[in-house]
C-alpha cells in the first residue's frame, strides 16, 4: 500500500503516467445518425423515396466554431440526408440530431440518385466504378454535394472542399466539379465558390481534405492546400488571386511497405497518398512550415508555405530539395489527420492501426522517444478519422469505424460513431509532448 509521501512523489513524477495522463471524454455518440428534419412528414417522405437511408450515413470530418460542432457526411452511398451539418453545443443530448448547414436546401441533390440494391457491403474507394459526368448548372450557388473534411480559419470563415461526387460506392455521379466553398460563419453567407480547373485533376484524383493558411490581420491573403490522395499532388489556392495550381513531389506518394491496415477486425490495403496536413507557427521570417504525410505511410515531411505559395518556383524544377523529411512514426504509424496547436506547440495526429491519438512537440526531433500516445481505446477510438483543435485549447476527435462500413456491415444495435474531446494541456501531461 502507498504511503502518503510515496503517493505524493508518484503524483509529481512524470513516470507515474497513470496519475497524470488525461483521457479523451466522449461528448456525443450514435448508433445511426439522425437529422433535424423540417417535419416528421418530410423525414417519412425521404425514407420512402430513398433520399434518407439511415445506415448509409457515416460521419467523417468535424470542426468547431463557437457553439457549433460541424460534422460532414460524405455521399459514399445513396440516401445521405445532408453532407454538411452541425450540432449546437448547448445541447444536453448524447445523440443529437444533425442540422444541415447552411440549410436543407443547400444540401439537396440537384439530380435524382436512385438507391442501389446491395446484397453485400460495398468495397472501398479503389473498387468503385468510374463516376459518370452529370455536371449541371446549380440553381442554388450554396449547394454542397459531398464533402469529407472542412476547416474554420482565424477569420471566422468555413472552408469546404466539395468533391461534387454522389453515390461513390454505388452508381457514382460527378454532379459538379471539385469545388472550394467559403462561408462567412457570422452571417452564414457564401463568400466564394471556386471550381478547380479540370486540368488540375487526374484520372485517379480524390480530394478529401482542405487546410487553410491565414492570419487574422491578413484575411484576404489566405491560401488553401488541398491534398490529392489518389493522384499524389497538392492543389494550392489563393483567395486574393482566386486562382489555383497543382504541385507534385515524390513525398506526396504512398509507401508500398505501409499500405496494409488492420482496423476493428477488418484487414484491407490502401494506396492513399498525401492526406494529413498541418500549418505550423508563424516564424521570425514570416514563413510557416506546412507539415504533411501520406495515409499509407508512416513518414512525416514539411515544406515552407513560401515555397508552396510561389507557383513559378515550386513548379519550376528547382524546388525538390525545399521539401524535407521530418521523421518516422514507426510500425503501424499510419495517420489520417493531423493538426497543430499553437498554445502547446504540439501536432496531434491520429493512429488508425492503433485505435489511438498521438502527439509530437515540433520543437523536438521527430523520433519515437519524442512521440506520445495521449489515448488509445479499441472500443471508442476504432478508426479515428478526423481531429481538430479549437480556439479554447481543446482537441476534438471523430471516430467512425469506416473500414467496417466500407468492407463489411456495421452493427446498428451498437454505438458506431463518436465525438470525443479533451483539454490539450491536460492531454499531453506526462507525455514526451509536454
Amino acid at each position: 500500500m502507498f504511503s502518503p509521501k510515496l503517493l505524493t512523489l508518484c503524483l509529481i513524477s512524470i513516470g507515474c503516467s497513470w496519475a497524470v495522463n488525461a483521457k479523451l471524454e466522449e461528448r456525443f455518440s450514435w448508433k445511426q445518425l439522425t437529422f433535424d428534419w423540417p417535419s416528421p412528414e418530410a423525414e417519412a417522405e425521404a425514407k420512402r423515396t430513398g433520399h434518407y437511408i439511415e445506415e448509409n450515413n457515416l460521419p467523417l470530418g468535424l470542426e468547431r466554431w463557437e457553439n457549433k460542432i460541424f460534422v460532414t457526411v460524405p455521399r459514399w452511398k445513396a440516401g445521405v440526408a445532408a453532407t454538411l451539418n452541425y450540432i449546437d453545443l448547448s445541447t444536453n443530448e448524447k445523440s443529437p440530431k444533425l442540422r444541415p448547414y447552411p440549410s436543407w436546401e443547400a444540401n439537396k441533390l440537384p439530380i435524382e440518385v436512385a438507391p442501389q440494391i446491395q446484397n453485400t457491403a460495398s468495397g472501398g474507394r479503389l473498387d468503385a466504378d468510374k463516376a459518370q459526368n452529370a455536371e449541371i448548372q446549380l440553381e442554388n450557388n450554396s449547394t454542397i454535394i459531398s464533402t469529407f473534411r472542412i476547416q474554420v480559419d482565424v477569420c471566422d470563415r468555413l472552408w469546404i472542399l466539395d468533391t461534387g461526387l454522389a453515390d461513390i460506392l454505388g452508381n457514382p455521379k460527378q454532379i459538379t466539379p471539385n469545388t472550394i466553398l467559403v462561408f462567412d460563419l457570422k452571417t452564414d453567407k457564401l463568400l466564394r465558390r471556386f471550381a478547380l480547373p479540370s486540368d488540375q485533376t487526374k484520372e485517379d484524383t480524390f480530394f478529401a481534405n482542405i487546410i487553410v493558411d491565414a492570419e487574422r490581420d491578413q484575411c484576404e491573403d489566405a491560401f488553401a492546400y488541398v491534398p490529392d490522395l489518389g493522384a499524389y499532388g497538392v492543389i494550392v489556392y489563393s483567395l486574393r488571386d482566386n486562382k489555383s495550381y497543382r504541385v507534385k513531389h515524390n513525398y506526396f506518394h504512398f509507401d508500398p511497405l505501409h499500405g496494409d491496415f488492420n482496423v476493428g477486425g477488418v484487414n484491407f490495403q490502401w494506396t492513399d497518398g498525401v492526406f494529413g496536413m498541418a500549418v505550423g507557427p508563424l516564424k521570425a521570417d514570416h514563413t510557416k512550415d506546412v507539415y504533411f504525410h501520406a495515409l499509407a505511410s508512416t513518414k512525416e515531411f514539411k515544406v515552407s508555405n513560401r515555397v508552396l505559395q510561389n507557383e513559378s518556383h515550386v513548379n519550376g524544377g528547382d524546388s525538390y530539395y525545399d521539401f524535407q523529411f521530418v521523421g518516422d512514426r514507426g510500425m503501424n504509424g499510419q495517420s489520417t489527420s493531423e493538426v497543430y496547436d499553437k498554445n502547446t506547440g504540439v501536432i496531434f495526429y491520429t493512429q488508425v492501426n492503433k485505435d489511438a491519438i498521438a502527439c509530437w512537440n515540433i520543437n523536438r526531433p521527430y523520433t519515437s522517444d519524442n512521440q506520445g500516445l495521449i489515448d488509445s481505446d479499441s472500443h471508442t477510438l476504432v478508426f479515428p478519422n478526423d481531429l481538430k483543435v479549437d480556439q479554447d485549447g481543446s482537441l476534438w476527435v471523430l471516430s467512425d469505424r469506416m473500414p467496417t462500413y466500407l468492407y463489411k456491415e456495421l452493427d446498428h444495435s451498437a454505438v458506431n460513431y463518436r465525438i470525443l474531446t479533451g483539454k490539450n494541456k491536460d492531454l499531453i501531461k506526462g507525455t514526451p509532448c509536454e
